[in-house]
């Protein structure tokens, strides 16, 4: 038996198609094993796809599951904002005006609707664990390491470590040694690093970029809303302004562009989403 299914593919971060992270979305779930989430992921072959279900909380608008090619994460942050944008462009109502409630695996997140499609979730808390390898500038092929800020392992469900550079032109210029890479996240048990360095001039305040290993390859990410989340509570930690702007992608030739406020209610990741794909899916 065939199911028809409403599918949308968004670019995440950015006001203008192909120059942000594209993300799957699966806007009814229902039905679907385990199994089948984790192949039509792999399928997609992008960093992630997600699939919206009824919520089992009463205060959820919406629950969703987040499947990389290969595993389910608990959180993400680009999947959040696109799920969020896909479910609005497709008629959800909001329980709560100005705002909607996911559930995924870490809890209840918080994404909030602004003027002209604007959205942005709330960044959840995080662990700060301090760390130190002394091969970390070699790792990155860099004598950049900015040393007045601390290297931190940043948990928030997803695990990044975040290294610090002295400006945005070391972070561009950094080109791993893969093998160091690898050695490096098993050590700090982390997904990925986070390498960022200020901007001067710019209307954005910081570069960065995210690096990963899959299947013993370099991966870089275009635009990443976890690993922000993550570095928006590390600066929140030592007491730096939190209301900032982001540039991500540069090394890509992506144009990716985030938003970090903090207000009363909240640390808030926030960017544009723009649909590309509109369709259905046959399952």
């Amino acid at each position: 038996m065939t199911w028809l299914r409403p599918f949308k593919q968004v670019d995440v971060f950015t006001s203008s198609p192909l120059n942000g992270n594209p993300l799957a979305v699966v806007l009814d779930a229902s039905g679907l094993s385990d199994a089948q989430m984790q192949a039509m992921a792999s399928w997609t072959n992008l960093s992630e796809t997600t699939f919206v279900l009824p919520p089992e909380n009463a205060a959820a608008d919406y629950r969703v599951r987040i499947f990389t090619p290969d595993t389910e994460l608990p959180f993400a942050g680009h999947p959040t904002l696109g799920t969020a944008h896909a479910l609005l462009e497709n008629g959800l109502d909001p329980k709560t005006p100005g705002q909607l409630v996911q559930e995924c695996a870490l809890g209840l997140i918080t994404v909030k609707i602004g003027a002209e499609g604007a959205l942005a979730f709330a960044a959840p808390e995080a662990t700060m664990t301090a760390f130190s390898d002394a091969s970390i500038g070699s790792t990155l092929n860099s004598p950049s390491i900015d040393t007045t800020l601390p290297v931190t392992i940043a948990d928030m469900g997803i695990r990044w470590l975040l290294i610090p550079l002295t400006s945005a032109a070391a972070v561009l210029s950094v080109k791993p040694d893969v093998a160091e890479l690898a050695r490096l996240l098993c050590k700090a048990s982390v997904n990925g690093v986070m390498i960022f360095g200020p901007l001067a001039g710019e209307n954005e305040q910081y570069e960065v970029r995210a690096l990963l290993i899959e299947q013993g390859s370099l991966t870089e990410d275009p635009v990443t809303g976890s690993a922000n989340a993550c570095l928006a509570r590390y600066f929140q930690a030592l007491g730096v302004e939190l209301d900032y702007r982001v540039r991500q992608g540069s090394a890509l030739h992506r144009a990716g562009r985030l938003s970090v406020s903090r207000t009363a209610d909240g640390v808030w990741i926030g960017g544009l989403v723009t649909t590309v794909i509109d369709g259905t899916l046959r399952l």
